[in-house]
């Protein structure tokens, strides 16, 4: 195991069990939950920030985006872009 590792017990049921038995080496199975658990933390922890952060973004609060954002890159572009005579 790891450096750093702790023994855990879980109770899981014996389908799941008996699959991760047949599925995955003897000697890699506790690399293999450990992958999946931190997976799927990590899944929820983007989760739980998307559904904090929803409903951030106000219209009201950004209107140089009324007209779009196609409109508002151009109008910047033109600003920045130094002209080149032809």
């Amino acid at each position: 195991m790891a450096k750093g590792s702790r023994q855990a017990n879980f109770l899981l049921p014996e389908d799941l069990i008996e699959e991760l038995k047949k599925s995955v080496p003897a000697r890699e199975q506790s690399k293999m939950v450990a992958e999946a658990l931190r997976r799927e933390l990590k899944r929820l922890r983007l989760q739980q920030v998307l559904e904090s952060s929803f409903g951030a973004w106000r219209d009201e609060d950004h209107p140089e985006l009324e007209k779009g954002p196609e409109s508002f890159v151009r109008k910047l572009r033109k600003t920045v872009r130094p002209r080149v005579s032809r």
